[in-house]
C-alpha cells in the first residue's frame, strides 16, 4: 500500500545512527514507563496486605523517578527522530530542487509554474511529516503496546486476552478507513496544485487582469477552485473525525471487560486489587496510541499520495545532460554547422525544421528572417542545447554539440530570447546574473554598448535599483536591453539575438548594432528579426519558410532575386513611406 514511501529509504540509511539513537531513547522511556502502573500495584497490593506505609513512600519514589526519565528520554526522542526529518526534508529539497533544473525545457512547457511549486512545498511538507511525527509514534507506539502487553500477560494471561477481544473490530476499521483515505489524500494534493498554479498566474498575470478589468471574475474563478478544494477537504475531514471516537469506543468497550471481568477474578480471589489498577492505567496508557493511530494513519496516506506524485517528477528524464561529453573540451571558437537538421516538440507533433543544412563561419554576423511560425527560435535554441535535435546533428567548431560539456557551451553562447525575463533583484545584479565575479566597471560598460546608461541615471538607486517581478518596473525597451547587455556580460563566443530589438525604436537599435558590432569582432553573431532594417547589414541572411532554407545571400543578392526577402523588403519600405508621410 504505501510503495511510494520505499524511496525514502536511502534517506533513512544516511541518518540511521541518529534514527538508532532515537529508537533506543524510545525504548528506554517506555521501559521507564511501564513500571509506573507496576509500583502503583505494588503500593496497593502492600497498604491491602500489611499496610506498611514505608513500603509505599519508597514505590512513590520509585514512580517519580521512573517518571522524570520518561519524560527525559522523550525529549531526546524529539532532539534525535525530528531533527532528522528537518534534515531529510532539507535533503528532498535539494534533491527535488536539482533534479528540477536539470529537465529540460519542455518539461516546464507541459506542467504550470504553480503545480511544480505545490510539489516542491506541499508535498515534501507531507512528506516530511511522516518521517517526523508519524515515523516517532508508530514506534512509540509499537514498542508501548509490545512492552505493556508483555507486562499485562505476566499479570494475567486470562485479563489480557479479555482486553484484547476489540481489537480484531479496530484492525478492520483501520484496513476499510486507509483504503478511501489514500484516494481522498491524492484529490486534496491534485486540487491543492490547481490552486497554487491559479494564485501564481493571476499574480503574474495581474497587468492583464486590470487591464480587461477581469478582477471580479478570477476571484470568482478562485472561489469555485477554493470550493473544490473544501469540499475535498471537508470529505477527508469526516473521514479523518471517524478515527478518534471509534477507537475511544473500542478503548471503552476494553475498559468495561476489564472491569467486570477483573472484577469477578477479584470475588473468586484469582486476582488482586492491585492487578485490575495496574490493568486500567496500562488501557489508559494504550489509549492515546489507539487515538495517535489514526492520525499517524492519515499522515502516513498523505505521505504516500504525496510521494506518488514527486516520484512522477523525479521519473522524469534528464534528457540533455553532460552524459556522453568529451571532457578535454574547454572553450569554443564559434563555427556553426546544421547538418541534416530535422526536429520537432514531441514524437506525434509536426515537424518544425526539416531536413536542415547550414554553416556560420567563426566571426560571421548572420541573420534567419521569415514569416511568424517558420522555426526560427527552435532553430537557434538548438544550438546551446536547450533542445536537442530530432534527426541529424549540429556542430561548433567541428564537434558535434552533444560532445561539448553543457557548462563550456553555455558559458561561451549569449543567448538574448524573444521573452524578456528578469528576477527581481537590483539591476547590477541582473546584469551580472552570469557571472561569479561581476564589478562596476563591467556593468557600466556592458550597459554602454547596449544603450542603457542613460535610462539608469534616471533610475532612483541607478544599478542599485531593485527591479519588480519579472522586471516589471522597466519599459519593453529597458528590458530588451537589459537582457542584451546580460548576455554580452559573459564575454560569448557567439551572440545570439531572437528578435531582441522589437519594443526599441529604430534609432536606437542602429546605435545599439553599430556598439555591437565593434564588440563582435572575431565572435560569431546571430540575429533574428522581422525587421529588414535590422538584418540587412548581415555578412549572410538565411529565409526560412516551413522549417527549411529557402534563400540565403547578402542583402543586395536577396533583393536581387525577388523572391520572399525582396517582398518583405518592399513592403516594410512601404510602410515606412507611408509612415513618413503621415
Amino acid at each position: 500500500m504505501f510503495g511510494n514511501l520505499k524511496h525514502l529509504n536511502k534517506y533513512f540509511r544516511r541518518y540511521k545512527t541518529k534514527l538508532l539513537l532515537g529508537c533506543l531513547f524510545i525504548l528506554l522511556s517506555n521501559v521507564a514507563n511501564v513500571y509506573i502502573p507496576l509500583n502503583v500495584k505494588e503500593g496497593i497490593d502492600t497498604l491491602s496486605k500489611s499496610g506498611d506505609f514505608n513500603v509505599v513512600l519508597r514505590l512513590v519514589a520509585i514512580l517519580l523517578a521512573a517518571a522524570f526519565l520518561s519524560n527525559l528520554f522523550r525529549f531526546f526522542i524529539r532532539q534525535t527522530i525530528i531533527v532528522v526529518s528537518r534534515e531529510i526534508e532539507y535533503d528532498l529539497r535539494h534533491d527535488f530542487w536539482s533534479h528540477i533544473q536539470k529537465l529540460p525545457l519542455r518539461f516546464f512547457q507541459n506542467n504550470s509554474t504553480g503545480n511544480i511549486m505545490s510539489h516542491a512545498t506541499n508535498d515534501i511538507s507531507a512528506v516530511r511529516m511522516f518521517v517526523g511525527p508519524s515515523v516517532m509514534y508508530t514506534i512509540d507506539n509499537g514498542i508501548k503496546f509490545i512492552l505493556t502487553l508483555s507486562v499485562m500477560i505476566s499479570l494475567s494471561p486470562m485479563l489480557t486476552l479479555y482486553a484484547l477481544l476489540p481489537m480484531p473490530l479496530m484492525s478492520f476499521i483501520v484496513y476499510v478507513v486507509m483504503k478511501k483515505m489514500h484516494t481522498k489524500y491524492t484529490r486534496i494534493q491534485e486540487k491543492l496544485s490547481d490552486l497554487t498554479a491559479k494564485a501564481q498566474e493571476n499574480f503574474s498575470g495581474i497587468r492583464v487582469i486590470k487591464s480587461y478589468e477581469r478582477e471580479d471574475y478570477e476571484i470568482s474563478e478562485y472561489k469555485r477552485e477554493s470550493g473544490e478544494y473544501l469540499n475535498r477537504k471537508m470529505d477527508q475531514v469526516k473521514l479523518q473525525a471517524f478515527f478518534g471516537p471509534i477507537f475511544m469506543l473500542i478503548a471503552g468497550l476494553s475498559a468495561i471487560i476489564v472491569v467486570l471481568a477483573g472484577g469477578n477474578m477479584i470475588i473468586n480471589n484469582t486476582l488482586s486489587v492491585g492487578v485490575i489498577f495496574a490493568f486500567m492505567l496500562y488501557l489508559m496508557d494504550l489509549i492515546w496510541p489507539m487515538i495517535s493511530f489514526g492520525w499517524v494513519a492519515n499522515m502516513i496516506q498523505q505521505a504516500d499520495a504525496s510521494m506518488k506524485r514527486l516520484l512522477k517528477i523525479w521519473n522524469e528524464p534528464v534528457e540533455i545532460s553532460d552524459e556522453n561529453v568529451d571532457a578535454r573540451i574547454s572553450s569554443i571558437k564559434g563555427d556553426i554547422e546544421f547538418r541534416n537538421v530535422s526536429f520537432r516538440y514531441g514524437e506525434n507533433l509536426p515537424w518544425v525544421l526539416k531536413n536542415l543544412n547550414l554553416s556560420i563561419k567563426h566571426g560571421e554576423t548572420v541573420a534567419f528572417i521569415g514569416n511568424t511560425g517558420v522555426g526560427k527560435t527552435s532553430l537557434i535554441n538548438l544550438i546551446p542545447r536547450l533542445y536537442d535535435v530530432t534527426e541529424g546533428s549540429v556542430f561548433i567548431d567541428g564537434k558535434d554539440v552533444r560532445k561539448i560539456p553543457l557548462g563550456v557551451l553555455r558559458t561561451g553562447i549569449g543567448l538574448v530570447p524573444q521573452e524578456n525575463f528578469l528576477f527581481s533583484d537590483t539591476l547590477a545584479n541582473n546584469l551580472m546574473y552570469g557571472l561569479d565575479n561581476g564589478n562596476e566597471e563591467l556593468v557600466q560598460k556592458v550597459s554602454g554598448i547596449a544603450r542603457l546608461s542613460k535610462d539608469v541615471d534616471t533610475f532612483p538607486l541607478g544599478y542599485e535599483t531593485i527591479l519588480g517581478e519579472r522586471g516589471i518596473t522597466l519599459s519593453g525597451g529597458q528590458k530588451q536591453r537589459s537582457t542584451l547587455a546580460r548576455a554580452i556580460a559573459i564575454d560569448p563566443k557567439i551572440l545570439i539575438l531572437d528578435d531582441s530589438f522589437s519594443a526599441v525604436d529604430t534609432n536606437t537599435e542602429e546605435e545599439i548594432l553599430r556598439q555591437l558590432k565593434e564588440f563582435m569582432i572575431d565572435r560569431t553573431s546571430i540575429i533574428i528579426s522581422h525587421r529588414i532594417s535590422t538584418v540587412k547589414d548581415s555578412d549572410k541572411i538565411f529565409v526560412l519558410d516551413e522549417g527549411k532554407v529557402v534563400e540565403q545571400g547578402t542583402h543586395d543578392e536577396l533583393v536581387a532575386k525577388d523572391g520572399i526577402y525582396a517582398d518583405l523588403n518592399t513592403k516594410q519600405l512601404l510602410e515606412k513611406e507611408l509612415l513618413e508621410m503621415s
